[in-house]
């Protein structure tokens, strides 16, 4: 009799969306079905999402591929997502509000108090990381101060893989990784006694999970949740990693100098080191590993997607498909026809390779004769750059790994090719980030001698992208009047977000304007 087909089920929750892929134990993937989530946004700076409803996205989710798979064995499942933000979950484990997301912009103006005041020092003194404002620290300051209710409701803040991985096993805890974006001193791996004094937050430390081996078993699927979701029972559940580190294990990239991009919502440039002292730059996101005492330093710039998502609406083109909107882009030359665009649009600002809250998007070099196809292909260009800059800051050298939603435009991964003069290589099959946990699941339940095994197993073929030299040289000056033009801007920042500001308040006002 044929054996049943073995099959580890990676969930990865984004931003946007909430997708469930099933590898075989060959790393091809039998089923995948994803789920969006909305974003919820307003003028204060806030972004939320629906605790509940991204939930409900993952059960969806697992429940379509388990039904898809049929018969096939389920023998691991392992959850990732987007980390940062304020989780924050009640003693009963409801929600105690909704998820503030890391991209919200809220407690901007509270930055500058914490840069002023030596907090946000002492932030980056522990975590090895700068301080902005969708980091649960800050954001929860500025939470419990617009609701001192919300202090008496939390037992557990829970970052967004995390809550999930509770809902299925009931089990409050966390990994290094995401631990590293709160309060873990990362040289050290322990959460750091100092930083809460520092920051008083003495009461927060008894809402924080339990920091876990990522490769260690959390618990088991409860036998409510395996019943509706038709999983088996005892289905062991893997602590996992946040999205940009389990990507980089989706990549295979576990050893130290090795270094990947992620394109996605926002921009992600990292390269492993044995530990902390081999950090390169202040601006750098760090985030241990549990690998040792390694550590992931990165350059996590909010130049991501989000930006080409803008600029089909802005151009008018929401209803094309992606396909067709690249088609306009392809067809105009390289440079864009001298059009620059700066991609900062996040409203909470930028955070790398320079910490700028201020940060604005804008395009530079346009004329009357400038061609909505040339403002849209100078938006890819903008990427690239921003990229680039960030992958010469950790001295990364070599082939660059790729992966996220933006990699799936070939327009994107060429550009990037010409614009960093280096092999851009991505990865045949998409979720990299379903990909990386499943092979920690894998590597969890003995399925593999180790990680590297699993990575190994269940890596997929690549497609490789290579420079063309005399777009590099156009790429190379187009770069150079990034960086010195955007520099130039720069002090003008701070004065065209407070224009904004006041802008929107007027017109919220309804004050007629002269």
């Amino acid at each position: 009799m044929q054996s049943r087909t073995r099959i580890i089920l990676g969930v990865d929750a984004g931003t946007t969306s909430v997708k469930t892929v099933a590898f075989d134990l060959d790393g091809r993937i039998a089923s995948v079905s994803r789920s969006s989530v909305h974003v919820h946004r307003a003028d204060d700076g806030s972004a939320e999402a629906d605790m509940a409803a991204i939930w409900n996205a993952a059960t969806s989710t697992i429940a379509a591929v388990v039904d898809e798979i049929g018969d096939a064995e389920i023998v691991a499942l392992g959850v990732t997502g987007q980390g940062d933000g304020a989780w924050l979950v009640e003693a009963d484990g409801r929600p105690a509000a909704p998820a503030a997301l890391w991209l919200d912009g809220r407690a901007h103006a509270r930055l500058d108090d914490w840069l002023d005041d030596g907090r946000a020092a002492a932030v980056h003194a522990a975590t090895g990381s700068p301080l902005f404002a969708g980091a649960l620290p800050i954001l929860l300051d500025e939470l419990l101060s617009a609701d001192p209710a919300l202090r008496d409701r939390i037992a557990t803040q829970l970052n967004c893989k995390d809550w999930l991985r509770f809902k299925l096993t009931g089990r409050r805890a966390t990994d290094p990784s995401e631990a590293s974006r709160t309060y873990l001193d990362t040289a050290t791996g322990a959460y750091s006694d100092e930083l809460f004094v520092a920051l008083g937050h003495e009461s927060i430390r008894d809402h924080l999970p339990e920091v876990l081996d990522p490769q260690s078993i959390a618990g088991t699927v409860e036998p409510r949740v395996a019943a509706a979701l038709g999983l088996p029972e005892g289905l062991p559940v893997v602590v996992g990693m946040v999205d940009t580190a389990a990507a980089g294990v989706g990549l295979g990239v576990l050893d130290d100098g090795r270094g990947y991009a992620i394109l996605g919502t926002t921009g992600l440039v990292g390269i492993n080191h044995a530990s902390r002292a081999e950090v390169r730059s202040d601006s750098s996101i760090v985030l241990a590993t549990g690998r040792g005492a390694q550590v992931l330093e990165s350059m996590a710039p909010m130049t991501g997607t989000p930006n080409l998502d803008w600029v089909r609406a802005t151009l008018g083109l929401g209803d094309e498909d992606w396909v067709v909107v690249e088609k306009q882009a392809v067809a105009v030359p390289p440079g864009s026809g001298g059009v620059l665009y700066l991609p900062y649009g996040a409203p909470s600002g930028e955070r790398a390779p320079f910490f700028a809250p201020d940060a604005s998007a804008s395009w530079l070099g346009m004329s009357v004769t400038t061609t909505a196809a040339q403002l849209l292909r100078s938006v890819y260009e903008g990427l690239a750059f921003s990229l680039r800059e960030s992958a010469e800051a950790l001295g990364i050298e070599g082939p660059l790994l790729v992966c996220g939603g933006g990699s799936e435009s070939d327009l994107l991964c060429a550009i990037l090719a010409d614009v960093t003069a280096r092999d851009i290589v991505r990865q045949d099959e998409p979720e990299v980030g379903a990909r990386g946990v499943a092979m920690i699941a894998m590597a969890a339940v003995a399925l593999a001698d180790d990680l590297r095994d699993a990575a190994q197993r269940l890596r997929p073929s690549t497609t490789t992208f290579r420079p063309d030299p005399l777009r590099v040289a156009l790429y190379e000056e187009a770069y150079t009047l990034f960086i010195t033009t955007r520099d130039a801007l720069r002090p003008h920042w701070p004065g065209l977000r407070q224009l904004r500001e006041h802008a929107g308040s007027a017109a919220s006002s309804g004050s007629p304007i002269h």
